[in-house]
């Protein structure tokens, strides 16, 4: 069913699919250039015309956050997923039923307690997981040093335990943290030497690993080569927003998901507009606050989509947002938004915004609307 903006009732969340495509289209002639494969984390929009977009465009394969993401794009016919979090032991078993029914699925870890139990299960139920080694890069959260005497002793624990060692895999986190094209490129390369020089060391001790899997979007977007790299992941690109912009990977111009929101009060002596997007809406996540441009709950735009220098979603409560501008006196706000106006809200965090809502809606360039499903939980 198609609708327009003017119609839809808020606050939703809204893709704007001239926006995505190009993202889309950017990431992938990228990687195509660099000679590596694309497999795109989809935690970003756990959407299904998303994610069929970006396979479309020459994606293979996909990146997951959670099992219910493997098993809900498994059912929808994708069968090469990685499941890009260390592997606890009590889903082992649902990662062996997906396995069962054909699913293609690589397992992740760091430790060589959670590869003994991996083989260890494996061999109690005559299976042979595919399992990746997490390789950190860059001290930003999970993973082992490349050079770290305990790679190749979960390496061992793997192959020979029966399991097969599918290769190394790492995520430059601290990425979000750069502002500049040098430190995001001088990281991009630390991120591809680490992961690289792991798997050596692992073919070295006579260990397979025909994996090498790198990946963030800044980094993806700023490596000069991916010598020794197999493939790349990313997942916010395909939307990006508000920190990725204070990054410097793409423009708010590139945003395509906002927030669409109505002006329902005013508080004139304050210079606020309130609107019905509160933190239930746009998320609690304040990740440009430590940037050098704090954007608040998101940067306002009109319905349209352009954006408004100056205005931001200042606070927000459960259910209300306080739109406010510190350039603009207090008396022109109700002049400048009266009651009812429509706004739309770019996120500071493309993912933690998506996950408020049960879908999206998808405009297109003719400003209608299509609905698309968006689920959640573990």
């Amino acid at each position: 069913m198609s609708t327009s903006l003017d119609s839809l009732d808020t606050p939703a969340a809204v893709i704007d699919l001239a926006r995505m495509q190009r993202n889309i289209d950017r990431m992938q002639q990228r990687m195509n250039a660099l000679g590596v494969r694309f497999r795109p984390h989809v935690k970003t929009s756990k959407c299904t015309p998303v994610v069929r977009a970006q396979l479309d465009a020459g994606a293979q394969g996909i990146t997951v956050s959670t099992l219910k993401e493997a098993e809900y794009f498994f059912a929808e016919g994708i069968t090469d997923i990685v499941y890009a979090v260390g592997m606890a032991a009590h889903r082992l078993p649902q990662a062996l039923a997906l396995r069962r029914r054909g699913c293609d699925l690589k397992v992740l870890t760091d430790s060589v307690a959670s590869a003994q139990a991996i083989a260890a299960f494996g061999r109690a139920n005559g299976e042979v997981f595919d399992v990746l080694i997490e390789v950190d890069t860059d001290g930003h959260r999970s993973g082992i040093r490349p050079d770290d005497a305990t790679l190749l002793d979960v390496g061992h624990a793997l192959h020979d335990g029966g399991m097969r060692l599918a290769g190394v895999l790492t995520h430059a986190g601290s990425s979000y943290e750069l502002d500049t094209p040098e430190a995001l490129a001088a990281l991009a390369e630390q991120e591809r030497a680490g992961c690289v020089g792991a798997a050596e060391r692992l073919r070295a001790a006579g260990l397979p690993c025909p994996v090498v899997s790198i990946g963030s979007t800044p980094t993806a977007l700023s490596a000069a080569h991916l010598d020794g790299v197999t493939e790349v992941r990313a997942g916010v690109y395909v939307l990006f927003d508000l920190v990725m912009h204070n990054v410097g990977v793409c423009t708010t111009d590139d945003i395509a998901l906002s927030v669409l929101t109505t002006v329902i009060g005013h508080q004139v002596d304050k210079g606020w507009a309130i609107v019905d997007a509160g933190w239930m809406a746009m998320s609690r996540d304040r990740g440009t606050q430590k940037q050098h441009r704090d954007y608040g709950y998101g940067q306002v735009c009109t319905q349209d989509g352009t954006v408004l220098p100056g205005y931001v979603l200042s606070q927000a409560n459960q259910e209300h947002g306080i739109v406010s501008c510190e350039s603009a006196p207090a008396l022109d706000i109700v002049e400048r938004f009266p009651l009812g106006t429509r706004l739309r809200i770019l996120p500071n965090h493309a993912c933690a915004t998506g996950a408020q809502f049960p879908e999206y809606r998808a405009l297109s360039g003719d400003n209608q609307l299509t609905t698309w499903e968006r689920f959640h939980g573990w």
